[in-house]
Order: C-alpha cells, then structure tokens, then sequence
C-alpha cells in the first residue's frame, strides 16, 4: 500500500470535495444541451464550480458565527472574544505562538491576550474556534466538576496518534471495548467514556501504586551512574549538558522500571560539547552510545512533532505534505521498544499457567514484576502495550537548575536531608514524608516548570462557563470546541500566587501564603493534572529529584 502523508490525505479529501461539483457542474451541462439545446462552456462549468468550494466555506463559517450567536442568546450567554489577527485564517498568531516556542518561552506572548480580552479567549486559527484559558475555574470544571463533557476527541487523537498510539494518554470513547484496533470512535454516552478510562488506567496502574515506589534501588543505581558520568566528564575539564543528561537518567530508570530491560542511555556515554572532538569513548561501547543517543534524540523529536501540530489547529497536515515528521522518529523508538514487547510475549505463550493463577494477575504486580509483566497477562496486542508507556524528563533538569541558581535552597534542602536519611542509607517513604522542604523545593519547581505547560479538550455538549465578573454574562462554549489551557500559565498568574509569583521560594508551600492562597483554591496548583486523570507516575515523579542530591 503507498504510504500517504498528512498532508497528502488532507489534500486528497480536498479534492474529492472540488470533484463532487466540478462532476454536477458537467452533468448539468448535458442537460441543458439535451433538453433545451443550450450550450455552456465547458471553462465556465468547471470555474463556476470551483468557486464553490470558497463560497460554500464562507457561508459554513457565516452560517456558524450567527447559530453560535442564537444559541448564546438562547443560553443567556455571550460569545467568547476573537483574538483580532492581521492575517488570513489569523495566521499570525499561530507564527506568533511559534516563535515564542521555538526561540523563547512558551506562552510568553499569552498574558496581554488575556489582559485586553479576559479570561477565555477564541484564537479562531484558520477560521475554527480554539479557545484558550489559564483560568483554575475553568480547569476544574473540564477536569473535575464536569470532567464527562470535555474529552480528548477525534481531532487531538488523530494529531497524536502517531507518537502516542491509542495509549492512556491519548484515550477516551468507545476505545477501550475495541482492543484489536488502532481505530477509535468517539462515544457521547458517559458510560462508554468511564469505561475506557477505567480500561486504560486500571491496566497501569498497578505499576504507579504506592508500595510499588519500594523499588529505590533501581533509582539509586542509576543516580550512582549520573554521579559517576558527571565526575568524570568535569574531571577532563568539559562542561556537561544536564539536560541531556536528565533525560538520559530519566530513560534509564523508567525502561528499566516499567520494562524490565534498560536502554543504557547513560552507560553509553556523555556528549561532548560541540566545539570538542572527542579521541576516546572512555571505555564506553560507540555503538550503544550512538544508539541511545538515537533513542534519546528521536523520543524527544517525536514529541516536539505533535507539539507543533497542536498549534496549528485542523490544518496542521498541509506542513507535513513531504512527510509525517514523526515518522522517522518513532520508527527508531518502536526499533528498540518493539523486541521488549516481543520477548515478553514469548515469555508469556511459554509459561503453563491454569485459569486460578491467570485471573489473579490483573490485579496487582507481584515482587519483581514489571509494567510489561502485567500488561502481557491483560492483552497481547502488541500496539495496546507499546502505547501503554511514556516517560518525562524535564523536573530533575529544572530542580538542579534551580539548586544551582539557588545556593540558598541548595544549602538548606541538602542539610534536611542529611539529618533524615544521612550520607549513607536509602530513603525510604516515611523518610520522604518527614523531609517538608523537600516536598516544598519539589512543589516550587513544578509550579513554574510544569511538566505539561499546555493540554487540550474538545467539548461535547454545549455549555456555559460563569464569568468572573457576576454582572456579566457567561461564556458560550458552543459543542465540539478545541480547549487549549495552561497550567504553566496559571502556575504564574500574580493573582493567583502574590506579587512574587515568578520568584523561586519554596517557603511559599511552607509559610502563611500557602492558606493565603492555595489552600483556598487548590485548583490554581495542578502539577500533575486533576480529577478523574490525575496523573498515575506521581510519586514516581516526586521520587526522583530526592537521588541525585
């Protein structure tokens, strides 16, 4: 079958729309010269019924703008503000968002959007309604309070499904009761919603429970190996690149903790700064090393690719008509997960195992037992359990930025530790709850960093959100509307936190500003998501940052 691309696909779909008039437009031609003898250029025919399409596309978009209009005036509501564009389809913002991705900071041009138009705001990239909000009013109501309206839909499945598969992270609908397939159908029905998120979660969470969090020492040795890198690459003079090697430890531990089998990534050795011609590998194997780093490199690449997709909104195919940017990618990514997968499938067909022992292991992992163990004895698609897996790397690289930029905190943090766990002994869960200022660094960090600044719902049924100010009308969220929210940006907001919001000060979890203002609204802190998919790695998260220090 010849490979299709995005863009390609989105063309192709283009053009079987111009076809249905051109091919009416010719149809009506004979007629007219069979029953009337009248004759019409073929030229004419065919320009008159190109010309549809536009027009046809500026009466959809008319014809939306006035029922949303009626709607909202029927719900007592008002329409949320347009972000005025200079440019077609406000093209603008989309490079405007772009560039502040690519050469500065995420979301940087955002708050004077919100400043001129409130809190809610339509992007409307290429004619389609994209709303944005940083609101914790808002994020509670789509991720909590009226979680079964806001799903992940179609669209944002489709964007994502070439990195992340059907996975827990790009799931909802009828997904879940359709195992064998990578096609999924979005269900308005609550019940099939519930269903599939308690398929997806159920199956890994026991991987993510709290006593699973006992496995310090895969942490620990892989912690030695970061120190041990670090020592040396500082001992030959050279700089290391932390966030690399963030990313390398964090590969290491999480295959090795969700697969059984790690990818060596570190092991393999550290880049040298580019200016720097390396003459010995220092024992390590140049082969593997290209090859984690191959790994490392196409993950993140991958991941970047779906990024940019989003901002882009519907016609994010037509910057890939050369090719699926994240094919390549995620060929060398299924390269090395795949024959994982694959042996622990053929473990699995060997072991004789009766009916008794096979019903008790959808339950809990036993001592030893991997993700991949537990998932093998749930299903055998091969495609179910490589999208059962993911990885983060970004709060260790920013904890130690932070500790370095902070000696203050550094000094402070470390003295904590040494009096709970000491030089020598592995910390242990009791250890990590009595140790307040580490929790309260940990929170900090994650409150300006988030791992995932930016998420995306789509609404289901048509709604209302309150607008703060209550002599205002409400918003109309007309159905089927892209919700992009940041919690990076809420993590920031200076009426949420105080005047010092874009400080670094883990007191803030620890002194009176904590009941000033997160134990009034818990919602302005959402590090690792909220309600019903609340993030499952959690303490495996906060874990982390605890070994290198």
């Amino acid at each position: 079958m010849v490979f299709l691309t995005p863009g390609v696909r989105l063309l192709a779909k283009g053009a079987a729309y111009v076809s249905v008039p051109v091919f009416g437009g010719m149809a009506i031609q004979r007629f007219m010269l069979r029953i009337y003898d009248v004759s019409m250029p073929t030229w004419a025919i065919v320009t008159a019924s190109i010309m549809i399409i536009p027009i046809a596309g500026y009466i959809s978009v008319f014809w939306k703008q006035v029922k949303d209009r009626r709607d909202a005036a029927a719900m007592g509501a008002q329409i949320v503000p347009k972000i005025p564009g200079k440019k077609f389809g406000n093209f603008d913002v989309v490079q405007r968002m772009t560039q502040a991705a690519e050469h500065g900071y995420p979301g940087e041009e955002l708050p004077p959007w919100f400043d001129a138009h409130g809190p809610t705001l339509n992007m409307y990239i290429f004619y389609s309604d994209v709303f944005l909000t940083a609101s914790p009013e808002y994020l509670k109501l789509m991720l909590a309070t009226d979680f079964h309206n806001y799903v992940k839909g179609e669209r944002l499945r489709h964007s994502m499904a070439s990195v992340l598969g059907t996975g827990v992270f790009n799931s909802d609908g009828m997904k879940s009761l359709v195992l064998l397939t990578r096609t999924e159908h979005l269900d308005d029905s609550r019940g099939y919603v519930e269903v599939c998120i308690w398929f997806h979660r159920s199956i890994t969470r026991p991987a993510f429970a709290r006593n699973r969090i006992s496995d310090y020492e895969i942490f620990d040795r892989h912690a030695q190996t970061v120190i041990s890198q670090i020592k040396t690459r500082l001992n030959e003079g050279y700089a290391v690149e932390f966030q690399d090697l963030m990313c390398r430890f964090t590969l290491d531990t999480t295959t090795e903790f969700l697969f059984g089998t790690c990818v060596h990534s570190l092991s393999a050795g550290l880049p040298y700064p580019h200016n720097i011609v390396s003459t010995t590998t220092h024992g390590a194997d140049s082969t593997a090393t290209a090859s984690s780093m191959a790994f490392s490199d196409a993950f993140f690449d991958a991941l970047r690719g779906i990024s940019t997709r989003q901002r882009y909104g519907w016609a994010w195919p037509l910057r890939e008509i050369s090719g699926d940017q994240t094919r390549k990618p995620m060929k060398i990514v299924d390269g090395y997960i795949q024959p994982i997968i694959k042996e622990a499938l053929a473990k699995k067909r060997a072991e004789k195992m009766d009916e008794k022992e096979r019903e008790g292991t959808s339950d809990h992992l036993e001592e030893g037992e991997t993700l991949l163990d537990h998932l093998v004895q749930v299903t055998q698609d091969l495609r179910v359990i490589k999208d059962e897996t993911d990885t983060t790397a970004s709060t260790l690289t920013f904890v130690i930025y932070l500790l370095a930029t902070h000696p203050a905190v550094m000094d402070r943090l470390r003295q904590e530790i040494l009096e709970k766990v000491g030089s020598v002994k592995m910390p242990d869960q009791n250890d990590i709850k009595d140790m307040k200022y580490l929790r309260a660094v940990i929170n900090e960090t994650l409150r300006l960093f988030p791992v995932v600044p930016f998420n995306v719902r789509e609404s289901v049924k048509a709604t209302t959100w309150p607008h703060p100010d209550p002599t205002q009308k409400p918003y109309y969220i007309p159905a089927g509307t892209r919700i992009m929210y940041s919690v990076l940006l809420m993590h920031r907001s200076k009426d949420l936190w105080g005047p010092d919001a874009d400080e670094f000060d883990p007191d803030r979890f620890l002194d009176d500003r904590l009941k000033k203002y997160l134990t009034k609204n818990s919602f302005i802190f959402l590090p690792f998501h909220a309600g019903p998919r609340i993030c499952l790695g959690q303490q495996v998260c906060l874990l982390l940052p605890i070994l290198p220090v």
